[in-house]
């Protein structure tokens, strides 16, 4: 298990700030600096970007401080058995800088973990173990996924953007013409990089995404089919229950009847 010593979430220094530990902290430490930094680490000096991150072994000298003010950060202090196996297993290096590519996603999991800290609910460990490892599994996939392919990961931002728009509005049929322009992008560059992100082709991520609200619609409400049809972006119910069927393997009536079956 994972145990939190110490947290910091949006931890702000107006005048600045100098941590110096030459003989490191004794415990792991995740630090994420949303501000430049000067950092020495193995005898370097480096200026550090804004949006990078670094995890440090228990014994690791390490010193930073700011190289503007003010200084912001978020960090927390913890313990882990077999650390270097599982950091290992997520090929995440310790000791070394990595850029954050979606750094709001770290603040937002460092705020989870510092809220849960300072409760005292029964399963409160439990909950800090799972998000830090979720952190740390999320920072995996998307630095191992990412860096190998210098083209697409300065557009991971602004696809994820466009996929949350995409997913967040499923009666709206977007075309990859439009969406390709949204990018200024050329249809087929906007097409290789979207499946090289996300796994899967543009057209298909859209229309699973709609069924996907539709089998909700369907399992959980009385709408008509007809009705759920044009709530997902359909203006042909027989395409619906054609694309249906094929995507999923029932009728929308045989999908509805089998889940009332299953409550």
């Amino acid at each position: 298990m994972i145990h939190l010593k110490r947290c910091g979430y949006n931890v702000i220094h107006p005048e600045g700030f100098t941590v110096d530990r030459p003989d490191g902290s004794g415990d792991y430490v995740f630090l994420f600096f949303r501000s430049k930094m000067e950092l020495r680490i193995q005898s370097q000096t480096v200026f550090v970007e804004p949006n990078t991150f670094i995890i440090f072994n228990k014994n690791s000298p390490y010193f930073y401080q700011h190289a503007e003010q003010p200084l912001v950060h978020d960090w927390f202090h913890f313990e882990m058995e077999a650390a270097d196996a599982f950091f290992a297993r997520l090929n995440l290096p310790l000791d070394t800088l990595i850029k954050a590519y979606d750094p709001f996603y770290i603040s937002r999991k460092v705020n989870d973990i510092h809220w849960e800290n300072l409760q005292n609910g029964t399963f409160r460990n439990e909950i800090i173990d799972y998000t830090i490892r979720c952190l740390f599994m999320k920072l995996s996939d998307i630095r191992n996924h990412l860096e190998p392919h210098n083209q697409i990961s300065k557009y991971y931002d602004q696809f994820l953007n466009l996929r949350n728009e995409v997913f967040s509005s499923p009666s709206t049929w977007y075309t990859v013409e439009f969406l390709a322009d949204k990018m200024n992008m050329s249809r087929s560059y906007f097409q290789h990089l979207y499946k090289q992100i996300f796994g899967i082709s543009v057209i298909n991520d859209i229309i699973l995404n709609r069924l996907g609200y539709a089998s909700y619609l369907l399992k959980n409400t009385s709408y008509a089919i007809s009705h759920i049809s044009g709530i997902c972006g359909y203006e042909n119910d027989v395409h619906f229950m054609r694309q249906f069927k094929r995507f999923v393997g029932l009728t929308p009536s045989e999908y509805r009847e089998r889940s009332d079956v299953g409550q």
